[in-house]
């Protein structure tokens, strides 16, 4: 353990009574703030057995800040903005492409070759290099984004803050997340694969494989499979209904990559549009 990561502890033990002006609360949870944003700290990393491990105290440094800063007025060109936290900038340096209309907060990570369209990323988020994150497209506050994403249009991936040991959305690299798809609460998409348009995933959807009817997992799209959003029937005592699950419709071989046309086959193939 730190120093750093004892100090965060102990003002989080105090949070009740910290104000803005313990400036030596201040000092440390800053430098947490900035070492996230240079992507020296994450909120959470994929250990060697592949589980997800929350740096918990970082989780409590961003929680922290909230009290330990005030409302100030912040001026991007034309637009006014009201917030106890500033923007990201410095995109060039970064080797970051930022089209007009996309905000990211201080204390996420973007990096390089990243492509932020009009679209919204929260402190403590890590976007990895070489993903697109598409129009309209949200990366909520702690997630975990891979290299090689792409996040398509609409896409709403959950933040997660409190509790501070909660697991934040876990995207893997080289994922393809479809049109207004919601990723929430935890889930976690595997690597290399695909998730059809309009499909929601949380830790209480189930996730189902199509040629064997088995559930594999709750709220995790194992990596390199082609999943789309579906139901399946079920009977109470008020009636028969159809409840939400995630299908996978095809695994593809370690390492194995859609071109769009071939996810639009497969996918078309089943029903589901892209």
């Amino acid at each position: 353990m730190s120093d750093l990561e004892t100090r965060i502890g102990k003002w989080f033990g105090e949070i009740s009574q910290i104000t803005p002006d313990n400036l030596e609360a201040r000092r440390d949870v800053e430098l947490v703030i900035t070492k996230l944003d240079d992507g020296q700290l994450r909120v959470a990393d994929i250990d060697d057995h592949g589980d997800v491990v929350v740096n918990e105290w970082v989780k409590q440094a961003i929680l922290l800040l909230f009290r330990l800063r005030v409302m100030e007025k912040i001026d991007v060109g034309p637009f006014e903005y009201l917030d106890k936290l500033e923007l990201k900038n410095d995109y060039e340096r970064r080797g970051v492409r930022a089209v007009p209309g996309a905000i990211a907060r201080r204390g996420s990570f973007i990096g390089p070759g990243v492509i932020l369209m009009p679209s919204f990323v929260n402190v403590g988020a890590w976007v990895g290099p070489g993903t697109m994150v598409d129009t309209w497209a949200t990366v909520g506050s702690c997630a975990q984004i891979g290299a090689n994403v792409h996040l398509a249009g609409g896409v709403g991936i959950g933040g997660v803050l409190e509790p501070p040991n909660a697991v934040p959305v876990v995207v893997e690299d080289d994922a393809f997340i479809g049109s207004r798809c919601m990723i929430t609460e935890g889930a976690r998409v595997g690597r290399g694969a695909v998730i059809g348009s309009g499909t929601i995933l949380n830790p209480s959807i189930p996730v189902i494989d199509a040629e064997s009817g088995e559930e594999v997992s709750r709220g995790h799209v194992p990596d390199f499979c082609v999943a789309v959003s579906a139901s399946r029937r079920r009977e109470y005592s008020g009636g028969e209904f159809f409840l939400p699950c995630v299908l996978i419709i095809k695994r593809l071989s370690e390492g194995e990559r859609h071109n769009k046309v071939a996810l639009n086959d497969i996918l078309r193939d089943h029903g589901v549009s892209t």
